[in-house]
């Protein structure tokens, strides 16, 4: 995670949002008035947008966290994909 003012990334933005980009990273760039402002990439958004959709319900987080852990633990199933 990346931190800029506002005046600096004014100055700069073009390299600021390359960066982000880039490195699929955050920037923060914190304003005059003491408030931060968060820039993250589209994809980002949407992977951490999903992210919080699967954990929004207790018995899916539960589920999720259950496949993990059979997944840690080696139990998975290999099987074929099929083509339609």
């Amino acid at each position: 995670m990346n931190v800029t003012t506002i005046s600096k990334f004014r100055k700069n933005s073009k390299s600021y949002f390359d960066q982000v980009i880039d490195d699929q990273d955050t920037l923060l760039i914190t304003r005059n008035d003491g408030q931060t402002v968060v820039v993250m990439s589209l994809s980002q958004y949407n992977s951490q947008a999903e992210t919080d959709y699967l954990n929004s319900t207790k018995a899916n987080r539960e589920h999720l966290e259950k496949s993990i852990a059979q997944a840690k633990a080696g139990k998975v199933e290999r099987h074929k994909l099929i083509e339609v």
